[in-house]
Formats: C-alpha cells, structure tokens, sequence
C-alpha cells in the first residue's frame, strides 16, 4: 500500500493538503475580485447619490466652479426651501403619493388575485392569460404612448389623476403577476386544501391564508412597483398636460425647475429637489431590505 502511494505521489498528483490549499488559494482570489467589484460598484452609486444630497447646500459658482466636488462652504437649507415653495415640489410630492398610492394598492389587489388564480387553478385560456400578461414586459412604453393618448382621452380621464392611476396600474400588472404567479406556486398546497375542508371559500382561504404565506414576495413587488411609478416621467408627461401644472407629479415638477430657469438655472434648488424625490425611496428600501431579499430568494430556496 505505501508503495502504491508513494508511486502516485511520484507520478505528479498531489495531496490531499495541497488540493486543499490550491481550493482555497483559488477561493481567496475570486473573493478578493467579488470584493474588489462590490467597491467599485458601491461608489459608483452611492457617489453620485451623495454629490447630489451635497450639492443641493452649494451655490451655483460651487457647483460649476473649478472644484464641484468640494465640500459646501456653508450648510444652508434655502435651497431647499425654494424648493418645496417656490418650485412647489411640496405639493407635487403629494400628488405622487396620491397617484402611487392608490395605483399600488390596486396594483396589488388585481394582480395577487390573477397570479393566485393562474398559478392554482387549471381551466381553458390559463396559460393563453398567462402568456398574455407576460407578453406586456416585452412592450416598450415610449411605443404605446400616442394611442394611450387618445384612448384615455375618449375616456374622458386626460388631465386627471384618475387617468395616470388607471395607465399606472395597467403597466404594473404584467410584472406583478409574473412574479407572482411563480411566487404562489412554490406555496404548500395542502394548507389551502385544509382550510377548504374545513368549509372555508375560496375568497377567505385567500385573503386569510394565502396572502399572509406570501407576505415576502408581495413585500417585494410592493416595493418594486412604487419605485418604477415613483420615478415615471414619461407617462405623466403625456397624460397631464401644462394646463393642469396643479396636478403635476414630482418628476414633472423636477424637470421644470430646470426648463423655466433658462440662462439662471438654480442648480442648488435643482439637486435639492432631486433629493427630496430620492430620500422616501431610500427610507422605504433601507426599511425593508430584509423582506425584498426574502421575497426574491423564497422562490429559488422552497
């Protein structure tokens, strides 16, 4: 036996500690490239999000000036106010979250019902609906915007709240409920079947049951879909016009403080509005970090 060995020795394989070590020379190398990556990809978004929040307490000759990324000489808060007052972001701020709001919550509604649906009962058209919805993240917006036009317009809905609410909802299922149908299909089916021996409908295994078990992905999608409107500026852009600027959302009102300043852009005022538009968002993802992460792995891990 020992001469076997020192014979495979000899012929130039190695041992098991070498092995072991060419293993974990070769995991520390791709863990300091991962860590490397994850650096440079942190400062290429954190930077520009803090040069932003900076900004917004400079003036226009710092910002512009031979040193834009310098510290504020000074952290006043009047660009700010300009901001919310005399840009009106305040009151465009609540209009979004208005329109957000109630376009998520029925966002959600309608779509956890269809993906609830076709993930859990079988009947003709069920895949055909399926593909249907899926078939909406392949089209682009900017190619429906002018007969969107239109079509809310005969509607009577353009110009009004109503009308974005209804575009925003529209654009969000297909999303929602492909995400959510491969959410529901990883649920335990005999929890449902339980509580329908025990006389439950359909509608209350539902809301009672299924929705609390899939609290991580609807958490998830929650949180995608008011990210995606909060940001839209296309689709207000078409649908509320500048004759109604009172119901303007907040990347409207974020583009024309830059559009009226013509020659005098207020650059400080700019970035502060920027900031207040990114600040919610940021609170809202910091607060539930832990359940998107959940929501997107709970698919890949039952």
């Amino acid at each position: 036996m020992a001469t076997q060995t020192d014979a495979y020795r000899v012929a130039g394989a190695p041992s098991a500690a070498a092995r072991r070590r060419q293993k974990k020379n070769s995991t520390g190398v791709f863990g300091t490239l991962s860590h490397i990556a994850l650096i440079v990809w942190t400062i290429l978004v954190v930077g520009p999000i803090l040069w932003t929040f900076l900004a917004s307490f400079k003036t226009n000759p710092e910002i512009v000036g031979d040193a834009p990324l310098a510290l504020p000489h000074s952290f006043s808060w009047a660009s700010w106010g300009r901001a919310w007052e005399k840009a009106h972001i305040g009151r465009y701020m609540l209009n979004t979250v208005l329109v957000v709001g109630v376009s998520t919550f029925f966002t959600m509604l309608f779509g956890s019902m269809a993906a609830y649906v076709l993930a859990r009962f079988r009947f003709p058209g069920n895949r055909l609906i399926y593909y249907l919805f899926v078939s909406g993240l392949s089209f682009p917006v900017f190619l429906a915007l002018v007969p969107l036009f239109f079509v809310v317009r005969n509607l009577g809905l353009i110009d009004t709240h109503a009308g974005v609410i209804l575009v925003y909802i529209a654009y969000s299922l297909p999303f929602t409920v492909f995400f959510l149908t491969a959410f529901f299909k990883t649920l335990p089916q005999s929890v449902a079947e339980a509580a329908m021996m025990d006389g439950s409908s359909h509608t209350r295994t539902f809301f009672q049951i299924m929705v609390p078990m899939a609290r991580p992905g609807l958490i998830s999608i929650t949180i995608f879909n008011i990210l995606g409107q909060w940001n839209q500026y296309l689709l207000p852009i078409v649908l509320l016009s500048g004759s109604v600027e009172d119901k303007w959302l907040l990347t409207q009102g974020i583009a024309n403080i830059n559009t009226n300043a013509g020659y005098e852009a207020d650059w400080p005022g700019l970035f502060a509005a920027l900031s207040m538009a990114i600040l919610p968002m940021l609170i809202v993802y910091i607060i539930f970090q832990r359940q998107i992460q959940s929501g997107l792995t709970a698919g890949a891990v039952k």
